[in-house]
């Protein structure tokens, strides 16, 4: 079974478009979380609603900000509040951040210990994660973290979207590169208050991968 993981979208509705296209035929699209808090919330929404989809819930779409409140409809925002924490697909488990919770932060740098606390005691040994925006692939004992990387707002030193591929259980990362100036442009376009700073720190320079995986893992202490 192919799963294509697409995870923190965060309302970039250029980089979600190229990657749809780039897709191909897979079994399943499974949606990771954080389709809010960006520039085109309502957009992403919608074209995800499109598909035949699983989707797992982020922090972000449990707690909308105002600017995803104004764009968004009461009835999606409902819907992105229900959605599950997890879904089990051929023996891998998908979640946002852990299986327990969407906030825990997992990185390329987290001690191994803290892996097994997080993420032991299920019957699945494989997990596909987010939350932290750059793709890794860690193993702690029996139990190997992948993180499938971010869409929309990914920190990996390259302007592109990153996802994963899963095939027959075995994690492979993908990048889909998109128009940098289209998404400039609708990025002005958009009103979003954080549009010129995302502009000037994600889209025109990218965001340094280890420096940001650092910066993400001081806050485990």
């Amino acid at each position: 079974m192919k799963v294509a993981a697409l995870y923190d979208v965060h309302g970039m509705t250029w980089a979600l478009e190229a990657v749809l296209a780039e897709v191909g035929e897979v079994d399943c699209v499974l949606l990771g979380g954080d389709l809010l808090r960006g520039a085109y919330p309502d957009q992403v929404v919608a074209r995800t609603r499109e598909l035949d989809a699983i989707h797992v819930r982020g922090n972000c779409d449990r707690t909308p900000t105002d600017w995803d409140r104004e764009r968004v409809s009461e009835d999606d925002l409902a819907w992105l509040a229900s959605l599950p924490m997890t879904a089990s697909i051929d023996g891998v488990l998908y979640c946002h951040s852990t299986p327990r919770d969407d906030m825990p932060i997992t990185t390329v740098f987290t001690p191994d210990a803290l892996l097994e606390q997080r993420f032991g005691g299920f019957d699945e040994k494989t997990f596909v994660i987010g939350h932290t925006h750059h793709q890794f692939d860690r193993r702690a004992g029996d139990l190997r973290i992948v993180n499938a990387g971010s869409v929309g707002m990914p920190y990996e030193g390259e302007v592109a979207a990153f996802w994963a591929l899963v095939d027959d259980g075995e994690p492979q990362f993908r990048k889909t590169t998109f128009d940098v100036d289209r998404a400039v442009a609708e990025l002005r376009a958009s009103g979003w208050p954080e549009a010129e700073q995302f502009i000037a720190e994600n889209v025109l320079v990218p965001v340094p991968r280890d420096e940001a995986a650092a910066m993400f893992e001081a806050q485990n202490g």
